[in-house]
């Protein structure tokens, strides 16, 4: 199927977008392209997320509770237990709720957004 459009940028919210930008920045491996206390980017070159400062900003709860989650990103990785601890030493942390067996590992950002680590086939 051919679509009409190419995704160029994904913006997330959070209470400080420099940490944010260059948490995900260490994690893809991926320059921070923009970065000031109200909005930060990162790239590949070719896409972009940015991090937009939210006024009384709220983590979402994961796997459930009040604030619930809008999106998670999900990254191939070909260790999983490596990913995991270099992302917990970046900041990240591992919730007690882990759906995923030995494929893939819930992770939250430091802002408490869920991503997933996934081992690649």
């Amino acid at each position: 199927m051919t679509g009409f459009a190419s995704l160029i940028m994904v913006n997330i919210d959070c209470a400080e977008p420099p940490a944010l930008a260059s948490f995900y920045g260490e994690v893809l491996g991926w320059d921070v392209t923009h970065s000031q206390a109200e909005y930060a980017m990162i790239s590949d070159g070719t896409t972009s997320i940015g991090f937009g400062q939210i006024d009384a900003y709220e983590a979402p709860t994961w796997p459930q509770g009040p604030t619930p989650k809008q999106f998670h990103l999900d990254f191939y990785v070909d260790d999983l237990a490596d990913a995991e601890a270099r992302a917990l030493k970046l900041g990240a942390t591992k919730p007690d709720f882990q759906p995923g067996g030995d494929r893939y590992t819930v992770l939250l950002d430091p802002a408490g957004h869920p991503f997933c680590a996934c081992l690649r086939s």
